[in-house]
């Protein structure tokens, strides 16, 4: 991982001190050497590209900031959203009907139109499922309080539900239920973030 990166022992270890890189990321097993640390690769290797392409403009505290999945204080015109290209219009129209309206969002709120926008993106959910999306979010992302959470989007016989569940979570359903779905809320949260500090 060093190597492919070009980055230190003690720097990679400097920036899961400062919570750049998670914790849970850092996965320690037995090997015949003695004990061995092992990474998901693929995430491990983008979060340090953002790292090293960020660390110029923001503080590590910044960084750490964007990449924690805590929401942040920020809060943000709806029409900026828009106008920014953070959502779509449609979205943002919808959202207000369930979030009300106001001149600003909190940062939760910006997150649960941007989750609307994204799983209306892929075209595997449609406008009135949207309103379920969003019921959800407001019912039940606060008791996650702070931890990572997934969203999950299921159809069954052409019935649609969505759920929150703890990120990484083993789900089954029974046969006849599809999942569509499953999106990181913490990554989102991520993107969301970096949306609104870089444009």
């Amino acid at each position: 991982m060093l190597e492919l990166t070009g980055i230190s022992y003690g720097q990679l270890y400097r920036w899961k001190r400062k919570s750049l890189v998670p914790e849970e990321w850092f996965i320690r097993k037995s090997a015949f050497t003695g004990q061995e640390t092992y990474f998901p690769k693929q995430r491990m290797l983008a979060r340090i590209d953002k790292i090293k392409n960020m660390k110029d403009d923001l503080s590590l505290d910044e960084l750490a900031d964007m990449f924690s999945p805590m929401p942040t204080d920020v809060r943000i015109n709806k029409n900026e959203l828009v106008k920014r290209n953070i959502v779509t219009k449609i979205a943002a129209d919808y959202a207000e009907q369930y979030l009300g309206q106001s001149e600003s969002y909190t940062f939760e709120q910006a997150l649960y139109v941007f989750m609307l926008d994204h799983c209306l993106q892929t075209g595997e959910m449609n406008l009135d499922e949207g309103k379920f999306l969003l019921k959800t979010f407001t019912e039940h992302y606060k008791k996650f309080d702070g931890k990572n959470c997934d969203l999950i989007f299921s159809r069954k016989m052409g019935v649609s539900a969505f759920m929150l569940l703890s990120a990484g979570s083993d789900i089954y359903f029974e046969p006849a239920v599809k999942m569509i779905l499953r999106v990181s809320v913490a990554k989102s949260i991520e993107e969301l973030k970096l949306k609104i500090t870089t444009m």
